[in-house]
């Protein structure tokens, strides 16, 4: 049985790394003799140029065929048009929206030989190993209405912040799933003493917490959050919060790895795929970094990380994730450094694909 990938790769750096975790994957498929079938895909930028959508139909089509997506990066300066009518982000809600992507998985996990690139103390975040879960089809970003109009004092924007029972529930329910398998401590982010969407998120975390009682459960204000993150974030496991929350504060967290490089993440649905897992979209968190793009200076890492996440999550091959997780780190270790990475204790600075390819070797050296 082959294993359908669409492969995406974007706008900006995208092309670059997702062209590095593509040649990881094939490495994977060679040396495990595991049959992928890889197709690939234009949206974002690069589509509104070609097709005029973000999103074409057929790319959307192949993704709902697919067992999982690799994402590179959408947007740029060139489609920065804020009363465009489309843009190039459209094609990411799109694709969480149609597929039923609700679950966004960011770990963030401290690497010891990467201690010097975090501007935060090393004994702050040393030995940090957290998730964020992050509500990904409801919220601000989808409500409606979501508009621009003329109102009696001039110009006016508008956004809608609504979310149900059954998506909290469905978002809290994983994330609870997902600490019971780690450390068994969940902690659920909002801004309940403001707003009733967070209010009743609130109020349905405390109500499933009854039925999690193996799971220590704490609510934090979001305001609040984005202060413990850096004060003390050995002290958390898992944290679950909505849509925009999420986005600001993984963002925030990339500081805790010493870059957004280094960060991969795994956007989950309900629907089961041919391999009986369930189907995914799988992206570094970094963005397009339109200023770097094509100078072969981009970090591959997250993006290849992304790529074992994608192996162990949507394909169910754990063995081979770790093998590819392993390389990373051993690369690593061996001081080999991108641009973002500098200050992190590494002598040997690189581009993109020399990166890519010493991970490829690596791979290649623990199989032989």
């Amino acid at each position: 049985m082959a294993y359908k990938i669409l492969v995406v790769k974007g706008d900006g750096i995208g092309p670059e790394v997702v062209g590095e975790a593509l040649q990881v994957l094939k490495v994977i498929a060679r040396l495990s003799a595991i049959d992928f079938e890889f197709k690939e895909g234009l949206i974002g930028g690069h589509a509104l140029d070609q097709f005029g959508v973000p999103l074409p139909d057929d790319v959307l089509k192949n993704a709902q065929d697919s067992d999982a997506i690799l994402l590179g990066a959408v947007g740029g300066p060139k489609w920065d048009n804020p009363a465009a009518e489309k843009r190039p982000e459209q094609a990411l809600l799109g694709l969480r929206k149609a597929l039923g992507l609700f679950a966004n998985i960011r770990p963030v996990k401290a690497v010891k030989d990467l201690i010097g690139a975090s501007p935060i103390k090393s004994d702050i975040i040393n030995g940090v190993d957290l998730v964020v879960i992050r509500e990904l089809t409801g919220g601000i970003y989808y409500g409606k209405p979501s508009e621009r109009r003329t109102g009696a004092e001039g110009r006016e924007g508008i956004d809608t912040c609504i979310y149900s029972e059954a998506e909290i529930k469905r978002v809290l329910k994983f994330a609870f799933e997902l600490a019971r398998e780690r450390r068994k401590k969940l902690t659920s982010v909002d801004k309940a003493n403001v707003l009733s969407t967070s209010r009743l998120w609130r109020e349905i975390a405390v109500e499933l917490s009854q039925q999690y009682k193996d799971v220590a459960v704490e609510n934090q204000l979001v305001d609040s959050m984005a202060m413990h993150l850096i004060r003390r974030p050995r002290d958390f496991d898992v944290i679950v919060t909505e849509n925009m929350f999420g986005d600001i504060l993984t963002d925030e967290a990339s500081v805790l790895a010493g870059s957004m490089g280094l960060l991969p993440s795994a956007s989950l649905g309900e629907d089961v795929n041919s391999a009986g897992c369930r189907i995914g979209l799988y992206e570094p968190i970094h963005g397009s970094a339109p200023d770097i793009a094509g100078r072969d200076e981009a970090n591959p890492l997250a993006a290849i990380l992304s790529a074992a996440m994608l192996l162990e999550h949507s394909l169910g091959l754990r063995a081979e994730a770790e093998i590819i997780t392993k390389a990373v780190e051993d690369v690593i270790h061996d001081g080999h450094r991108t641009r973002d990475l500098q200050g992190g204790g590494g002598t040997k600075m690189i581009g993109c694909k020399a990166m890519g390819r010493l991970v490829r070797e690596k791979i290649e050296s623990a199989e032989s």
